[in-house]
């Protein structure tokens, strides 16, 4: 009769028929008192959304203290109802110390004796298998109790994270993988919250132990840690080891099959994505949301793609449906306010991106969406208070820090933008932007080398990365005043010079940006071409290239009077090399970048999205993230500081 109530509640169960699989789970439990049995009637409670029902059953049984399931299960319910006080009382608020090495010992050990029974090793008669057979039901509950352990972990980080309690979260989420090292919630939990700083995700990955994975044998076994670790690798940041990334899912695609599964593409897009490939980025979004149109992994990342490659008509397409179909879920208001943002509506942008995170606080993108829309209005006090928030939530992620960085340098406070990106280099060494915005910093303190490194490294690591190198003009245009106010007057030239030709062919994300800003962007690179030439003695030269500098811009106060300056010189034979009285120049050249400055902290920042791991995945996806994230582009801040000095 047990068997046969144990098939019929089974069938319900695999048929989602709860009442039947409860009606049946009743009369079994009262035939057999089973503990197990009490349980399992409890987790059908628990299926059914009544979590009170579930939990008071539980109690009603003992059965809290029967087995570490239990008390799991007890506590999952207390977080469903946001009692997270009364479930760190059922879990514990420290992790036991013994369960940290003891987990994989046991799996080890069930994996060597169940080889040894497959291979028919039994010596010493029908007694040592039975005792061998008592041995390996033991470690199988020793297991599986290991395996309910580590998702109390996870749980107890689940109280912590609600409680604001993110340092130990981050904890608990890494204790709970190192004792079960397939606990994968905890593991995405730390990776998409970028609780975890770039370099600290390697090492955490490095020290997990995947040889504990128990299978049918040992070699099944050895390919079963390897997998799992490729799959894991997958999910890591993309501003580390991008081989390593790649070796990863180039072995996952071809051995496994899996080159069309979601989860990798989303992390080729994130790669994508972190070297502004936005328009093969987007392809891949799009691609898996055709198919899928409400994987709400993909959605952060594919807004931030489109709102960089500007388009507001499939942002409001994509907002609308999703405002219809899922009104409860954050990126619904995320997409609403990228689709106003895009649209320059900045405070309905505003209001739907703080609409967003107070249905998800740990929701990075929104955080960074709200932030950016102060920014973009100058509101640089309540930008920074935003910024300032997304940097307590996201510990692991550099792009809150940058983003303070570069508010601070908008306002001048060089000091304090200098504090701000030393600790994003501490999180991220391997962010061009991040070694951009630095090294303009250097450039405004006269630390003139420093910054030079810091220009070359940035344009160097964009082209390992393989990024568009159009999104660097601007890093390039700075090593050049750099090397300007070196007066290594070459080195200078041959960089203006190499701004002009790969600007005179602009990718086809730029071709959808702004022209006004490019073609700024333009004049000042061909009066300062100008001003060099003349350094240099080659005045006809240098007058071409400001005559060409008014053609972009007729009222550039800058390359008019040095147009002026150069005929003068021209006319009057002078041919020594210097050129007129340099202080002056620079004067003019401070004044022009300083009225530059007022109007580009008017319009503020024009991208969101720009970085991927994304907070929450945003950092990152980006608008992610965030694991997509959201950022603030780069041209401006880059811009504002690179064509004229203090």
């Amino acid at each position: 009769m047990q068997a046969f109530l144990k098939d019929w509640r089974q069938d319900a169960m695999n048929k989602h028929q709860y009442e039947s699989a409860i009606f049946i789970g009743d009369k079994l439990l009262a035939l057999t008192s089973d503990p197990n049995d009490a349980f399992w009637l409890a987790q059908v409670h628990f299926s059914t959304g009544n979590y009170s029902r579930a939990l008071s059953f539980l109690e009603k049984h003992k059965l809290l203290d029967h087995s570490p399931s239990c008390r799991y299960l007890a506590a999952h319910c207390c977080v469903k109802h946001s009692k997270y006080e009364d479930a760190l009382a059922i879990l514990g608020d420290k992790t036991p110390g013994h369960l940290l090495g003891n987990s994989h010992k046991s799996r080890r050990k069930l994996q060597h004796t169940s080889g040894n029974a497959r291979n028919g090793i039994h010596r010493k008669g029908s007694s040592r298998t039975e005792k061998r057979g008592q041995s390996e039901e033991q470690e199988r509950e020793a297991t599986s109790n290991s395996k309910y352990e580590a998702a109390m972990c996870f749980l107890r980080g689940i109280c912590f994270a609600k409680q604001n309690s993110y340092d130990r979260a981050k904890e608990c989420y890494m204790d709970a993988v190192r004792i079960d090292v397939q606990c994968f919630e905890a593991f995405d939990q730390l990776m998409k919250n970028c609780l975890l700083p770039p370099d600290e995700e390697w090492e955490f990955l490095e020290s997990l132990d995947f040889d504990s994975i128990a299978t049918d044998s040992s070699d099944t076994a050895q390919e079963a840690a390897h997998f799992t670790k490729m799959l894991y690798t997958t999910r890591l940041s993309k501003y580390k080891n991008p081989a390593e990334f790649s070796n990863a899912v180039d072995s996952l695609s071809q051995h496994y099959n899996l080159d069309a599964n979601p989860d990798l593409l989303l992390s080729k897009a994130e790669l994508l994505f972190t070297q502004c490939r936005f328009k093969q980025a987007l392809a891949i979004t799009s691609s898996v949301l055709a198919a899928d149109q409400y994987n709400f992994s993909f959605l952060p990342l594919h807004l931030a793609c489109l709102h960089e490659l500007h388009q507001p008509n499939t942002l409001f397409l994509l907002a609308h449906r999703l405002a219809d179909t899922y009104p409860d879920e954050p990126a619904t208001w995320l997409a609403v306010g990228v689709y106003y943002l895009s649209i320059s509506q900045i405070a309905e942008a505003r209001r739907f991106f703080s609409k967003a995170s107070m249905m998800n606080p740990h929701f990075g993108p929104a955080w960074i969406g709200f932030a950016h829309t102060f920014a973009l209005e100058g509101e640089h006090d309540q930008a920074v208070s935003a910024y300032g928030t997304a940097a307590r939530l996201f510990q692991g992620t550099h792009l809150p820090q940058l983003f303070l960085g570069m508010q601070h340098l908008q306002l001048h406070n060089l000091t304090l933008a200098h504090e701000y990106l030393t600790t994003a280099l501490t999180l991220c060494s391997t962010d061009p932007l991040l070694l951009n915005e630095m090294g303009v910093v250097l450039y405004h303190l006269d630390h003139l080398p420093e910054a030079i490194k810091l220009f070359h490294t940035s344009l160097q690591i964009a082209d390992e990365i393989d990024s568009d190198p159009t999104f660097w003009l601007a890093t390039r245009a700075n090593l050049g005043h750099a090397y300007r106010r070196q007066h290594q007057w070459t080195l200078a030239l041959g960089e203006f010079d190499e701004v002009l030709r790969q600007g005179s062919a602009p990718s086809q994300q730029q071709q959808q940006s702004d022209s006004n800003s490019s073609t700024t962007g333009k004049h000042n690179i061909l009066a300062a071409k100008g001003l060099v030439l003349l350094e240099m003695g080659h005045t006809w030269e240098a007058i071409g290239a400001l005559h060409e500098a008014l053609g972009v811009c007729p009222q550039d106060p800058v390359a008019t009077d040095l147009l002026a300056r150069a005929l003068e010189e021209n006319v009057g034979g002078e041919e020594s090399g210097e050129f007129g009285d340099e202080d002056t120049t620079q004067d003019l050249l401070d004044e022009a970048v300083e009225v530059k400055r007022q109007e580009m902290m008017r319009r503020g920042p024009r991208k969101v999205g720009r970085r991927g791991r994304g907070v929450g995945g945003g950092a990152g996806a980006g608008a992610g993230t965030a694991r997509a994230r959201m950022s603030e582009g780069g041209e401006d801040s880059m811009m504002i500081m690179s064509d004229g000095d203090e």
